[in-house]
């Protein structure tokens, strides 16, 4: 099992600050002489020692496969993937069929709580089609990928998550990186995380992600975008219409996104990345967890838990992460000193910090 000190990540206290984090970071930018400042006082306190590692005939220095192999691990499987897409459509018109045809209040509740989960599903294939591995024709990749994929996770249907994305990858924690905030100042107490869960259990933070696609669309700069995601959310509401029940869009659809799938986002992400720090080695920057069944099935479908592979190459589609993260571990890149047992107690160190 993992092994790591946790130190204190900065000099200002985040105990009562609720949700001023970004507050806290624009003090960072104008105390701050570089991004390196920022990154060395908000970030790193879950990072684990780590020992070189030497080149393998598998592996790179790096982690990365070598090129026969990388090649064979870049495979796309079309008609495997277009199952996928196809049956993870499926499944919220099954929840909605159900739960309009039950038409009780535990059945709404139920289809409410598993929606979030499906949602959090639909993420994950945008995710896999902003890195074009979804299929091997671009046009379609990007269709079912960027746009349908994109809309179906509320998202604006183009490639402005993609281009963000790229960011994330090229460097971790770094002055682009689109997602510092979300993983920074890891470990926090456990009432600052009962804090953040809460805001997300009860819509505050879904609120806060969709107001600007409201205010977006009085913005020159921003209007375009805004409106496409409403004409995402317009079809979907329209599908929703047609089965007679046009108000089933809010709290089958929208409710979940803003309570549940924030939840489940959080508690992926922060599982990922949250403590880590800027690193060109991939075991500074990534978690690697063991994933249990329910894990797998909820919270880290689709391979996407395998996310310290994902991030040594993000060229491998995920049908292959697992393989890959074989061969790491195999290898001795992976071990059990950067391994966490399970999900349950990386969150509790995370959320560890002495009041």
């Amino acid at each position: 099992m993992i092994r790591c000190t946790i130190r204190q990540p900065c000099i200002y206290s985040v105990r009562n600050s609720k949700s001023k984090l970004g507050k806290q970071y624009r003090i960072y930018m104008a105390t701050s002489q570089s991004h390196d400042e920022l990154v060395n006082s908000m970030t790193g306190g879950m990072v684990a020692q780590q020992s070189p590692f030497a080149a393998t005939n598998n592996l790179r220095t790096d982690g990365r496969p070598t090129s026969d192999l990388r090649s064979e691990l870049r495979t796309i499987h079309n008609l495997r993937n277009a199952w996928t897409c196809v049956s993870s459509i499926t499944m919220p018109v099954l929840l909605v069929a159900v739960a309009l045809w039950l038409d009780h209040w535990l059945s709404t509740l139920g289809a409410v709580l598993l929606m979030g989960f499906v949602q959090n599903r639909m993420f994950i294939l945008h995710h896999e089609g902003a890195h074009r591995l979804l299929f091997t024709s671009r046009k379609v990749n990007d269709l079912v990928g960027i746009t349908i994929f994109g809309w179906l996770s509320f998202g604006t249907g183009t490639h402005a998550y993609r281009r963000a994305h790229v960011n994330h990858h090229r460097d971790e924690f770094g002055p682009k990186e689109p997602d510092f905030l979300l993983y920074s100042l890891y470990p926090i107490t456990t009432a600052s995380m009962r804090r953040k869960l809460r805001r997300d259990a009860t819509g505050v933070s879904g609120y806060r992600i969709l107001r600007p696609r409201l205010t977006g669309l009085f913005n020159k700069r921003f209007w375009v975008n805004s409106a496409r995601f409403y004409i995402g959310q317009l079809a979907i509401f329209t599908l929703f219409a047609a089965t007679g029940n046009p108000l089933a869009y809010f709290y089958l659809w929208l409710l979940p996104f803003m309570t549940v799938y924030q939840v489940v986002n959080r508690l992926r992400a922060i599982a990922e990345h949250g403590g880590m720090t800027r690193s060109s080695d991939r075991r500074q920057t990534t978690h690697h967890v063991r994933q249990g069944v329910m894990a797998r099935v909820f919270l880290v479908p689709l391979a996407v838990g395998h996310h310290l592979a994902h991030h040594v190459d993000s060229g491998v589609p995920f049908r292959n992460l697992p393989r890959l993260t074989r061969l790491l571990e195999q290898d001795g890149y992976i071990t059990e000193e950067n391994t966490w047992s399970n999900y349950r107690s990386l969150w509790r160190t995370l959320a560890a910090k002495a009041d």
